[in-house]
């Protein structure tokens, strides 16, 4: 079943098209085409070389990737390690488990941890707000150490929580040994795993997500610059982390938001900071300038009811779980058609939140993004009546249909 995204086409073709199939749709919010343009791109050119091994540019809501570079090849993270460490962090305070002022005590391994540091000593008791500011802002690895055995114990129980973590999000191609990105030959990530844990962090942890814009961090009488030289040079970009060692080179993951779009970059082995802010920012410009991210379907509102057989109701709104966007070329929104399949026959019961078909949105005959179609409702078997009225009905339908077919293969 296809139907086209713009309002003006007739509705009244699509509706006979898809009576045949037992359904009705209805299109929810309907969507109103960017403005035309002269002869708009149907495609985007090329993205920006870097310097660095490897690369991707994302777009945050949609998912969709816009450019990539060895993005699946295990590398060294660095301290973008503690990303991770933040997610496991953010989420134990989501849950009630951490408070923003508990206080913590900071241990003589914390302490001696080698790298960046927030300072703090051992012996003291220091507010989860401040270490977590630490980690984001300093970069601190004995913040990092510091949160990791207050959570879980010993950082290797904590490391054992970012794995499973990992697996969680579908990080396929990362492994963590230490909760802030010391070197060793087991621990490793990619490009595209750190973009998928950044939207998810993104995603699920706002609130935190404020501090990563944060420029400066005081503590012990210390004031520390943030790394992410973005905040400094860049207007759009609020977040997120660097990381160096000697084995990952100068890396940075990277959110921008502009004009209601949210775009993530990951840039890894590059040569100096310079090339790692200067790369950052080209592949930003790039994403904002030649692509345009646009909501389709609200979450959990009708697309289209569809005919249910043997059910107590005789339609079933079908939707989708989550909002639904899809990332374009800039110019070809107005393209844009949707495909909606649905399992058929549909028989009762039909279970709230169990999919039942999918939506494929088409754009020069190629899908660039789907979603299932799930019951917005139960819809438990009908009476007696209705399920032998609708046996009747369905076999007749059936029958007339094999007829037709015989009739136009004859």
């Amino acid at each position: 079943m296809y139907v086209s995204l713009l309002p003006n086409i007739k509705l009244q073709l699509l509706a006979f098209f898809t009576a045949l199939l037992f359904s009705t749709p209805v299109l929810a919010n309907p969507i109103i085409p960017v403005p035309t343009r002269p002869q708009p791109l149907s495609y985007a050119p090329g993205a920006p070389n870097t310097q660095g091994t490897g690369f991707i540019l994302m777009d945050a809501t949609s998912g969709k990737i816009l450019a990539e570079k060895n993005s699946n090849e295990r590398v060294p993270p660095a301290s973008l390690t503690k990303l991770m460490s933040l997610y496991i962090i953010s989420d134990a305070i989501k849950n009630g488990q951490v408070k923003l002022d508990d206080k913590v005590h900071i241990s003589v391994k914390a302490w001696k941890t080698e790298g960046s540091r927030m300072f703090v000593k051992a012996g003291d008791e220091v507010s989860v707000s401040d270490l977590l500011q630490g980690i984001i802002v300093a970069s601190g690895n004995d913040a990092a150490v510091a949160m990791a055995e207050h959570i879980a114990g010993t950082e290797e129980a904590f490391t054992a929580m970012m794995n499973q973590q990992a697996k969680l999000l579908g990080m396929n191609n990362s492994h963590f040994t230490d909760s802030t990105g010391l070197p060793d030959p087991d621990h490793y990530s990619t490009a595209h795993d750190l973009a998928i844990l950044t939207q998810a962090y993104i995603k699920n942890f706002p609130e935190e997500y404020s501090h990563y814009s944060e420029k400066w961090f005081a503590y012990n009488g210390i004031k520390q610059p943030n790394r992410n030289r973005l905040l400094w040079r860049y207007q759009y970009a609020d977040g997120l982390k660097t990381g160096h060692t000697n084995e990952a080179g100068y890396c940075l993951v990277a959110s921008a938001k502009k004009d209601g779009m949210r775009l993530i970059s990951v840039v890894l082995g590059e040569p100096n900071d310079a090339a790692r802010t200067e790369d950052s920012i080209r592949l930003l410009n790039y994403g904002f300038r030649f692509f345009e991210t646009r909501k389709l379907y609200a979450a959990k509102t009708p697309v289209l009811h569809s005919r249910v057989w043997q059910g107590e109701n005789i339609e079933t709104p079908l939707g989708v779980q989550d909002d639904m966007y899809v990332t374009v070329p800039t110019g070809q929104y107005k393209k844009l058609v949707a495909s909606l399949t649905i399992t058929h026959p549909l028989k009762a019961p039909i279970i709230k939140g169990q999919p039942y078909g999918t939506v494929n949105i088409i754009l020069n005959d190629q899908v660039v993004a789907k979603k299932s179609l799930i019951a917005l409702e139960n819809n438990p078997r009908g009476n007696l009546w209705r399920r032998a009225s609708d046996t009747i009905r369905y076999n007749l339908n059936k029958y007339f249909s094999k007829t037709e077919e015989k009739a136009n293969t004859g």
